[in-house]
Parts: structure tokens; sequence; C-alpha cells
């Protein structure tokens, strides 16, 4: 890869529904990693933060209304074209019931079946930490996330 690669910085959200699954949506066949299951999210734009960029990409690619969601992981990832970062919020609470409003499959995935879905490379570290935190005790989860501090949006 070029040292020169346009780095394209993402908001990812980790959606999640009342039993736990994590929300994943289809990548259009044309896009960059086309064809392959992504957790939702999109392009920080020039000037924006990346917790207005979330609450943008998740209403325009899903139709919700992210309330609160807080950082939680970051991934640098290079492909042979472009380098990507990736940041990666967990949404506390929404507002709206997602659907494909680009007309991109969804679905819910428990964690333990993450690793039987074709993702792009750079999304293994997010499957890894979900992997790792679903397997942490409830009072260690409950403790850590007491500590985070959350984004009200």
């Amino acid at each position: 890869m070029s040292s020169s690669a346009a780095l394209v910085h993402v908001a990812v959200g980790i959606v999640r529904d009342a039993s736990g699954a994590v929300l994943i949506a289809r990548r259009a066949a044309a896009a960059h990693q086309g064809g392959l299951w992504e957790f939702p999210g999109g392009k920080v734009e020039a000037g924006e933060t990346v917790s207005a960029a979330l609450a943008r990409e998740l209403h325009e690619e899903l139709g919700i209304h992210v309330q609160t969601a807080a950082p939680w992981l970051q991934v640098r990832h290079a492909y042979a074209d472009r380098q990507v970062l990736l940041d990666v919020w967990q949404v506390d609470a929404y507002q709206g019931e997602p659907q494909g409003r680009e007309g991109q499959p969804l679905a819910w995935v428990a964690v333990t079946g993450l690793r039987e879905v074709d993702f792009p490379a750079a999304d293994a570290p997010i499957i890894a930490a979900l992997r790792t935190a679903a397997a942490l005790p409830a009072q260690m989860v409950q403790q850590a996330s007491s500590k985070a501090t959350s984004a009200v949006l």
C-alpha cells in the first residue's frame, strides 16, 4: 500500500436489541468491500464531530434517532487502496425501529454468531472486542459502563 493512500474516518455504531444481538447491514455490491456485512455507520465529514456523524449516518441508513452513545474503540486498518479509521461507539439508547433505508439488508446477530458472517478485515478487532466483552462477568461490564462517559446526542 502506498503511504499516500487517503485516510477514511468512519463513525461506527454498535446497536443492540433487547436480547443483546447486534445489528449488521450488508454493503452494496458496488461499494468498497461490497457484499460483506458491516456494523452501521459512515464517513465523518470535514468539520463534523464523530458523535454528530454517527447520529446523522444512523438516521440516514437506519431511520433511528440516537439518544445516547459512548466512544468504545478505535480501529486503524490499511487496505491496498485506502486506510480506514473506525471510530466505534456503543449506542446505548435510540428511538425508532431500524430499517434498511438505502435498500440494504439488515440482520440482528448474537455476538457468538458474528464469526460466522463475512465482514471486511477492518471489522475483525471490533468482533474480537465484542466477543471478549460478552465473555466478561456481568458485574465487570456494569462497572466499566458506569465509569464510561456517555455522549448525549
